[in-house]
């Protein structure tokens, strides 16, 4: 496997955002060597719950910035993991090299095996929960409690949304990825030019964005999909999960809206729950909506480390 590095002084002068990275390795699928992750922390390290914030497509971790001030200024514990392919973790080079299989895999073991974190709270939007419910389905004890931000889990058995269609055909069909615009169409109130940036920063010419590339073709989006089997599975443990799982959507996102009430119905841990909608946002609701949400992690993360 090919391994692209985006070089440092890309993430120079980042608007709002300025915590350095901390590296762990994964494996390569195969064999040939390491490959680097970048992860971000915010908070004491020690024991209690530890907040795991995990992106989607085709941001990294610069999109929770507001929620890690909140939570760092709550003094509540969390790590941000930049995806294989994504921010400042290494980058393999051709669309091929991702799957939605090795992209759990990546995250698990660095996660559970490099970081050594458990008693987590995951906090997954877009992609972020589709590899971040795999996990919590697989290896339940070790979350404290789940926050699902437009984000879902889905196996094919329904059409995905006509906006997603049209981001996966614009995304299949740019000749040249602009990253920063697709971002900035996701957000209520738009992007500045420093933010959008900010999001380019990842990819300095064309052949770094396999990662960006391949997300939507990996999503599950008919019944004998490769991964439909394991996302029908963890739908199934899911049906189990007793802990708190708070389910905090955006208003303004066509995208991942109809998954909110499906979450809810679902998982047990989301009886009782008090599920917050976040307003005036968009599908990325920790541009629009950041502060808000980080507060509700703090109040859900003060909650069940009583």
């Amino acid at each position: 496997m090919d391994l692209l590095r985006t070089p440092d002084d890309r993430f120079t002068d980042l608007v709002g955002f300025d915590l350095a990275p901390r590296y762990v390795e994964v494996a390569d699928p195969d064999g040939s060597g390491r490959i680097r992750v970048a992860t971000y922390r915010v908070g004491p390290e020690g024991p209690g719950p530890t907040v795991l914030l995990l992106h989607g497509e085709p941001t990294w971790s610069y999109l929770y910035r507001s929620v890690l001030d909140t939570l760092g200024a709550a003094d509540v514990p969390a790590v941000a993991v930049d995806l294989v392919g994504f921010g400042r973790s290494d980058k393999p080079a051709a669309v091929t090299d991702h799957t939605y299989a090795r992209h759990v895999a990546w995250v698990r073991e660095a996660v559970f095996d490099a970081l050594g974190l458990d008693d987590l709270v995951l906090v997954g939007q877009d992609w972020g929960g589709l590899i971040g419910l795999r996990l919590v389905a697989e290896a339940p004890d070790r979350f404290r409690a789940v926050v699902a931000a437009n984000t879902g889990l889905p196996t094919g058995d329904h059409d995905m949304p006509e906006p997603w269609w049209r981001f996966r055909h614009a995304m299949e069909k740019a000749d040249v990825l602009d990253v920063g615009r697709f971002v900035a169409s996701g957000c209520a109130r738009g992007l500045g030019p420093a933010e959008r940036a900010a999001y380019d920063a990842p990819f300095p010419d064309d052949s770094s964005t396999a990662g960006p590339r391949a997300m939507p073709l990996l999503v599950p989006t008919r019944p004998d999909d490769p991964e439909t089997a394991a996302n029908r599975t963890a739908w199934e443990a899911l049906g189990r999960f007793t802990r708190p799982f708070l389910v905090a959507f955006s208003d303004g996102d066509p995208i991942t809206g109809p998954m909110a009430p499906a979450l809810r119905a679902h998982v047990p841990g989301a009886a009782g729950l008090d599920h917050p909608v976040l307003r005036g946002a968009g599908h990325f609701l920790q541009e629009d909506a950041g502060s808000e949400l980080g507060s509700v992690v703090v109040e859900l993360v003060r909650q069940v480390a009583r």
